[in-house]
């Protein structure tokens, strides 16, 4: 009776909800120990299953590069002449605002230290080829085969809103063929609906995980407290406050506000260290990167490493690909919503362009200024990597630049905006995964909301007592790997719901019903001018 009352499916609330609150449990009381145990199930599932990881990626790759080539990227999300509602800079924008966090802001700076003392393809460490792939690599994990890997869920979102002006609530109602009332259909999508939710909590937790560590040890640098527990449970604190209050008042006054703020810290701080730091050699790195990234970018997607242990690199994209998955759902209903009037075409030139620059350029000045105080000899950061871990690179690379109060507040807040956005907007989706039918701007209950900031806080907490960055993608490649299932259902939909509407695609290039027959006028006309000129030079010809 209380499910209806908050109007929660609790098919699919109450199965996540303690798979979860179990996990955490077994986090928080297994604590480090279960590191050693982590780290064993990471191996495993990169020797043994990345080739399926690579496998959705290249398939999904190829069907997107198909669809934007072919006559159905013409398809526009909405009446035949309707009009996008954002500028392209605007959507833009708001795209990669959305779909990145404090990760990046993170990992652009650690990634390529990690590289460089161990590259792939047999590269000796610290060569100077192993700088050049250090500065790329991180470029491929968050460029164009990772975009794509939202273009599923917001293209199949899309379609049915604008085109098929259907409501669409979970990503379920986007696969076509388990529509029905069927009992087995009924059942898939209670599974799919469960496995969207069970990757998105996945995700959005080791995100968590990650960031409160790094932002623990720079506000510990920065104010002189011990980086212990009690500091990390403060900043859980205030990340719950703000998780409450922007969930709680919804997407209107909450979640949009912090939308609206925190993409310019991000391209102050990015603007910050490109000046200061060594600007000729980060963008000569990035110039040489671009080429290394086109020339290389086929091996990069089939490096599954069948005769030898997989290195640092393979390991990596397999923890992102698992990460990217995890988040497909929450940035394909959003990316969805957000593209009414513009094509299929524009939308999959808007991710690979706004989305993959966006993150090129995070690793671009970061990872650069990290490799070079690497390899100028200013800082040591692999030992500090190997002994001290990427919280302790973080903090030194950030105590190098000019000004390093405001440097270490800046970040900070940036951390939190980015954290914040990100998983706010990620509990109101999963709230709305868990209810029961929405009407069209109804909100999930407060009550639905909230729950899942709980469990968003306690399972991350899990995960920082655990600790180590092997923990966070050992949980990012297990909350992926369901979502592999999903995402194929969901372009095999796709796929039928193009060929199924023709008249669509013909409408699509503007060309409706009424034109097209104003236009097979005008060809008659234009014939028929034709022959009455040939009857006329004949007869002078006579």
């Amino acid at each position: 009776m209380i499910f209806k009352h908050f109007n929660i499916d609790k098919y699919v609330f109450i199965p996540t909800i303690l798979i979860f609150s179990v996990v955490s449990a077994i986090l928080i009381m297994g604590g480090s120990s279960l590191q050693g145990f982590l780290t064993v199930a990471l191996a495993w599932i990169t020797k043994q299953m990345g080739w399926a990881y690579m496998m959705i990626y290249i398939v999904n790759f190829i069907f997107f590069m198909w669809l934007l080539f072919s006559k159905y990227g013409a398809i526009r999300l909405g009446d035949p002449h309707s009009t996008p509602q954002y500028s392209n800079l605007q959507w833009g924008s708001m795209v990669f605002a959305t779909a990145i966090d404090a990760s990046i802001l993170m990992l652009s700076i650690v990634d390529p230290i990690r590289y460089v003392s161990s590259p792939p393809f047999g590269i000796k460490p610290f060569s100077q080829n192993a700088y050049n792939y250090a500065h790329m690599l991180g470029q491929f994990d968050w460029g164009p085969m990772a975009w794509m890997m939202y273009a599923p869920a917001a293209i199949a979102i899309g379609y049915i809103l604008f085109v098929k002006k259907g409501h669409v609530q979970r990503l379920s109602k986007s696969i076509t063929f388990i529509q029905g009332d069927e009992k087995w259909n009924y059942a898939l999508r209670q599974l799919v609906d469960f496995l969207v939710v069970f990757g998105i909590m996945g995700g959005v937790g080791s995100s968590v995980g990650m960031e409160i560590p790094i932002i623990s040890n720079v506000l510990s640098s920065l104010t002189g407290l011990p980086d212990n527990m009690t500091l990390k449970i403060g900043l859980f604190g205030i990340l719950f406050v703000i998780f409450a209050w922007t969930v709680w008042h919804g997407l209107n006054g909450g979640i949009d506000k912090l939308s609206d703020i925190h993409i310019w810290t991000a391209i102050i701080f990015l603007a910050f260290v490109l000046l200061v730091g060594p600007t000729i050699y980060i963008l000569s790195s990035e110039t040489n990167s671009l080429g290394l990234l086109t020339s290389n970018f086929v091996s990069l997607s089939t490096n599954t490493v069948p005769n030898g242990t997989p290195d640092i690199a393979n390991s990596e994209v397999i923890f992102y690909w698992g990460w990217w998955l995890a988040y497909l759902p929450v940035m394909g209903l959003f990316i969805a919503r957000i593209s009414k009037g513009r094509t299929i075409r524009q939308i999959l030139l808007g991710m690979l362009g706004y989305g993959s620059a966006g993150c090129l350029s995070f690793y671009a000045i970061l990872g650069g200024y990290s490799l070079w105080l690497q390899k100028t000899g200013a800082i040591n950061l692999v030992h500090i990597l190997n002994t001290k871990g990427q919280e302790a690179v973080i903090t030194a690379v950030l105590s190098s630049l000019p000004f390093r109060s405001i440097v270490f507040i800046v970040y900070c807040i940036s951390s939190f905006i980015f954290l914040a956005t990100t998983i706010s907007s990620s509990a109101y989706i999963v709230s709305s995964f868990t209810s029961l039918k929405l009407k069209d701007n109804q909100e999930p209950s407060q009550f639905n909301r909230m729950t899942w900031v709980i469990i968003f806080v306690l399972f991350s907490f899990g995960i920082v007592v655990v600790g180590g960055f092997n923990t966070v993608e050992t949980f990012c490649a297990i909350s992926g790997f369901p979502l592999m299932f999903v995402c194929i259902m969901i372009l095999v939909s796709i796929y039928h719901m193009v060929k199924n509407d023709e008249g669509i695609v013909l409408k699509a290039k503007g060309m409706d019903d009424m034109r097209i027959e104003k236009k097979k006028e005008k060809m008659q006309r234009i014939r028929a001018k034709r022959m009455a000129a040939r009857l006329n030079r004949n007869i002078d010809d006579d």
